[in-house]
């Protein structure tokens, strides 16, 4: 496939990293892995939701080539006070543990670990240089990096697993299992089965992934991630792992009480949702808040994908935006700064839908706007978020995404 400008640009940063430390990936392989923008539901892999989104144009690049023994050298240009990563994959620090809990080498690490804890045998590590544009918060940075570790590192080994979702479980396991972030499976199917022109819809009771084209006749239209400049920290230190022990708990206190779910999607009918809230509202206010959100964008999520297919992305915008109101309101999982993209966005003819994306407390907000608008919205945010939060005035930026495809291998581009 042809790079795009973006690539070239890209590419070039990673030869010029190569060679200022050292790191031959000359005739070597560029991965690229997108971002991702969730349509619905938030939270949802977690709870037990279907899923749908698109794989987006804000990238990891990793330019490597199979190492002579079972040496990883690493070097990330948007880390360089972490100089060179070095280890053997024979002698990877402990999960979880102090050493790497600052530093993005508990990727790589974790890679390591999870992929030889689960049988697969690797021989050989890489040489590796690694450049990124995925903002910090909202479109899956951690997971995009990660997937592209272990589809380097097996590749770089001669191991090809047919199975795409094995690949999901094991991204997942690195986060939940070695670096100790609770987070589900949304960001890394999103991305790793991304389609340009499609939406990547997944159902976790049949774990299966289809793609759903936006029906023809559908109007011009961006996604917009606004960047607050904020910087969260990993989903192990914010409030998604509260929301999700939250969401844990409550599950536990109704199979206590009789109920017969495994998780708070399995609560699908009028009559069974009002049952539980007047039996648990009063004893567990905040439980069932959590539950409000999921019971109602459970609900929403089907009429976006119906809207989505007829291509009437007006409809998709505002329950999009109908999303954003639970989050805040119910789900409790924003933050101030991403509530004031928000309202800047709300305001702007022509913005479809507007919410918080990802994590939470931090990071990106994200829009769909009708494509004439995306100049207004610009200029709304430019003028409103620097006087509304002035610490991050010159740290927030503005981006207009692509639907892209997920993986993308580019060959003799490093020769």
């Amino acid at each position: 496939m042809k790079p795009t400008a973006q690539d070239v640009e890209a590419i070039r940063k990673l030869r010029e990293f190569a060679t200022q430390q050292g790191i031959d990936v000359k005739a070597g392989r560029v991965r690229r892995t997108s971002s991702r923008f969730c349509l619905g539901v938030e939270h949802g892999d977690y709870n037990g939701t279907e899923l749908f989104g698109v794989g987006t144009d804000r990238f990891i690049w990793i330019a490597y080539k199979p190492a002579r023994d079972a040496r990883m050298r690493l070097y990330s240009g948007n880390f360089p006070d972490d100089g060179v990563i070095e280890f053997n994959l024979g002698n990877i620090p402990k999960p979880k543990s102090p050493q790497i809990a600052n530093t993005w080498a508990r990727f790589p690490y974790g890679v390591g670990f999870v992929l030889q804890r689960e049988g697969y045998k690797l021989k050989r590590g890489i040489d590796a240089v690694i450049y990124g544009n995925i903002p910090g918060g909202g479109m899956s940075r951690s997971a995009s990096l990660t997937l592209n570790l272990i589809l380097s590192l097996l590749d770089a080994n001669g191991i090809e697993e047919s199975d795409r979702l094995k690949i999901v479980d094991l991204a997942q396991a690195v986060e939940n299992d070695y670096i100790g972030s609770p987070c589900g499976k949304l960001d890394q199917i999103m991305i790793l089965f991304a389609r340009e022109r499609f939406g990547t819809y997944y159902n976790p009771g049949q774990r299966k992934v289809d793609y759903v084209a936006l029906g023809k006749g559908a109007e011009g239209f961006s996604i917009v991630v606004m960047d607050t400049g904020t910087v969260r920290p990993g989903l192990e230190k914010s409030t998604y792992k509260i929301r999700r022990a939250q969401c844990e708990e409550f599950v536990d206190v109704l199979q206590k009480a009789g109920y017969k779910i495994s998780c708070l999607a399995d609560i699908k009918t009028g009559a069974l949702y009002e049952k539980i809230m007047a039996e648990f509202a009063g004893r567990y206010p905040d439980l069932c808040d959590r539950l409000k959100y999921i019971f109602a964008a459970q609900k929403r999520f089907y009429e976006m994908l119906d809207a989505w297919k007829r291509g009437d992305i007006a409809t998709v915008g505002r329950i999009f935006r109908e999303d954003g109101i639970g989050l805040r309101d119910d789900y409790k999982i924003s933050g101030p700064e991403l509530e004031t993209m928000c309202d800047i966005a709300r305001r702007v003819p022509g913005v479809l839908g507007e919410r918080m994306l990802g994590g939470g407390d931090k990071g990106a907000a994200g829009a769909l706007v009708r494509a004439g608008a995306v100049s207004a919205l610009k200029k709304a945010v430019d003028a409103g978020y620097s006087r509304s939060q002035p610490d991050f005035a010159d740290k927030y930026a503005f981006h207009v995404c692509k639907v892209v495809d997920g993986v993308r291998i580019y060959e003799h581009l490093l020769d």
